[in-house]
């Protein structure tokens, strides 16, 4: 039997395409994380949105969960879809500098 993968899709209002887990906040981010983590499930991508609207309250946003991945040293494989476009290149020059 093949393990499961996960895919997580951070946004607060676009759909995860089909093979993502969506969540809408950071926190919910970093819960699934931990969660993924406990059960020994491989994450193989995150892939965030910049700006999580009024969900922002619950740890911020893209940019900081990529912080949070990179204070733990857990560099999952990252993509940005963010249509913010300061946050965007912000978060993409974040990866470039801190992922391996």
């Amino acid at each position: 039997m093949e393990k499961e993968f996960i895919k997580i899709w951070l946004d607060d209002w676009r759909e995860a395409p089909t093979g993502y887990v969506g969540v809408k906040s950071v926190d919910d981010a970093k819960q699934m994380i931990e969660n993924c983590e406990a059960q020994g499930l491989p994450i193989v991508l995150v892939d965030c949105d910049y700006d999580l609207g009024m969900y922002e309250v619950c740890g911020g946003n893209g940019l900081d969960f990529l912080e949070w991945l990179d204070q733990r040293g857990t560099h999952y494989p990252a993509e940005v879809h963010s249509s913010h476009p300061v946050g965007s290149m912000r978060m993409e020059n974040f990866i470039a500098s801190f992922w391996p």
